[in-house]
């Protein structure tokens, strides 16, 4: 694995940093590449069940590389886009740790995860506007998906910072934490998952991810196409099982 990001693996959880710290973790091609490396190999891992993204130092990243881009070296990778994650985000869950900053395209990689978890003094924002640019690597589109028109649309137009406690009361953010405190905060949610059967987690993502694209006749369907493997599966009859002998369930993944 590239010295640009790091790697570590505990108890079914895969944590992944952005390790330029001198650069406040900007994405340049060799780290978006290193990402998206670290995601593959994150997915390819049967035991691994949940990716937590965070930043070394006391910033998550200040998206793109600029100086690099100047260059005309541009963070696209060939399978994953923009960041070497954005168009692309695992499908297992991935959870983002933010600390300090997350802008631009810092922002848009925390907002490719399904769960944020923020220190409370964080600030976000999309300041492409700013300089000439759009925040297409799913700025633009996922705050439109996530957030009220109108805040959305204050963001994306202005450019301007937002705080965590903000993206908090507006359901954007999960969980706050003291400063210092994302990672911690985010590896206790990623247990929470893990703990959790793996098909019934699966299961459940793929119907949040999928579902806006369903029709409402459909849904009820199609939901039950792709939950239909977990309710059937030797897991959900653990889970009831231990439930009613008063004990914690052990999950087979079948």
């Amino acid at each position: 694995m590239s010295d640009l990001v790091s790697v570590e693996r505990r108890d079914g959880v895969t944590v992944l940093t952005i390790n330029r710290p001198e650069a406040r973790n900007a994405i340049n091609l060799a780290a978006a590449q290193a990402i998206e490396a670290a995601v593959d190999e994150f997915e390819a891992d049967e035991s691994a069940r949940v990716l937590v993204l965070t930043g070394a130092g006391e910033t998550f990243s200040a998206g793109m590389d600029l100086v690099a881009a100047t260059k005309g070296e541009m963070p696209m990778t060939q399978r994953r886009g923009p960041l070497g994650l954005t168009a692309k985000p695992p499908v297992k869950p991935m959870i983002a740790a933010v600390e300090g900053f997350a802008l631009a395209g810092g922002f848009e990689l925390a907002l490719a995860a399904d769960l944020i978890v923020s220190a409370e003094n964080a600030q976000f924002g999309i300041p492409e506007v700013k300089r000439g640019l759009v925040a297409v690597g799913g700025g633009v589109l996922r705050l439109t998906q996530r957030l009220p028109r109108s805040m959305a649309a204050e963001l994306a137009l202005t450019g301007g910072r937002i705080g965590a406690g903000r993206l908090y009361r507006l359901g954007l953010v999960n969980r706050l934490t003291e400063p210092g405190g994302a990672l911690a905060g985010a590896l206790a949610m990623a247990a929470e998952i893990v703990a959790a059967a793996p098909l019934a987690v699966a299961a459940s993502k793929r119907i949040i991810d999928e579902s806006p694209d369903w029709s409402a006749d459909e849904a009820f369907a199609k939901q039950g196409e792709i939950a239909l493997p977990a309710l059937l599966s030797k897991d959900a009859a653990e889970g009831a099982l231990a439930f009613a002998q008063k004990r914690e369930p052990q999950w087979q993944g079948r």
